[in-house]
């Protein structure tokens, strides 16, 4: 890969999706990934293969055993520009591998799910935990997110985003990333968002699939209500009582297949979507990096090349 990160070793010790995305994100700007493995490999590999392919396409695996082997991943660490791991605080450390294990020149980056000196440092989590505790999933429990806010943007994009800085500034040392105290920024403060209103909602068409309706600007919501046959609907927008115009919308939308309605708004200024399969959205789909590598693949090649 070329890139802004060309030249850039990365070392990747996390586990599960936080590190694999951010390494992956390093990795697309050019940076050469290593990621070093228990002899389980990343429970990714059994629990979720599919995204582990994704997530892992173009980069090194080398098999780790901690603390065993620390002595030759203390010496692979020493190479790299960046680290990334993802163990509760404390850890890394005693497995030989913490923060004092790399150059004074090496970003060293822990993702964590609470920080650092905090009441829950030692709290175990995953990423609908750290959404509870941040306040984000308020307006839509019990449902569950369907995307992993707290794993991908707060913790494995701000990892990124630190990282980025860091080298930048051409400043090695520790950065600990609280996925806890990055996703409380992402909680919706726009009611309009997430308590319903009828010009942001998810309507049925009449095949049973599902359109997005995101017309909250005026303009967009009265060529929306134009396009129905509706334009008396428009001065109703932002009525402190939604449901009857939810309901008056909910009517129109069941009236014809989700083809129809997408051709009718193609061409228009309606900020109107489908809710697309993963088959239908394929076409958004990153660039492959290649393929994920076996479980230790390059475990060798990295002995014979720090000598350990």
């Amino acid at each position: 890969m070329q890139g802004p990160l060309d030249g850039i070793l990365v070392a990747d010790l996390t586990r599960y999706l936080p590190g694999a995305f951010a390494s992956r994100e390093l990795l697309r700007l050019g940076a050469r990934v290593v990621r070093l493995e228990s002899p389980e490999g990343d429970p990714m590999r059994r629990t979720a293969p599919e995204w582990h392919a994704e997530l892992n396409g173009g980069k090194e695996s080398v098999v780790v055993d901690l603390p065993r082997d620390a002595d030759f991943a203390r010496a692979l660490l020493a190479r790299a520009d960046a680290v990334l791991e993802s163990f509760r605080p404390g850890v890394a450390a005693r497995l030989g591998v913490g923060p004092d294990a790399v150059p004074e020149t090496c970003v060293y980056c822990s993702i964590t799910g609470f920080g650092v000196g905090t009441e829950h440092e030692q709290r175990a989590g995953h990423d609908l935990n750290y959404l509870g505790f941040a306040g984000v999933l308020e307006p839509t429990a019990p449902a569950l997110p369907p995307v992993q806010a707290a794993d991908l943007a707060a913790g494995a994009l701000g990892a990124v985003t630190e990282i980025l800085a860091a080298l930048i500034a051409r400043r090695g040392g520790h950065i600990v990333v609280s996925m806890t105290h990055r996703a409380y920024p992402l909680a919706a403060r726009a009611p309009v968002l997430t308590a319903g209103y009828a010009c942001y909602s998810i309507y049925e068409t009449e095949d049973g699939r599902h359109l997005t309706v995101g017309a909250l600007e005026p303009k967009f919501f009265a060529r929306l209500c134009d396009l129905l046959g509706r334009p008396e609907l428009a001065e109703r927008q932002y009525d402190a009582d939604q449901a009857p115009l939810r309901s008056e919308l909910s009517t129109a939308f069941a009236q014809r297949p989700l083809a129809d309605w997408l051709a009718l708004f193609g061409g228009n200024d309606v900020c109107v979507g489908p809710v697309a399969t993963r088959e239908e959205a394929a076409q958004f789909a990153p660039p492959s990096l290649g393929p994920a590598p076996d479980l230790g693949a390059h475990t060798e090649r990295w002995h014979a090349e720090v000598g350990v």
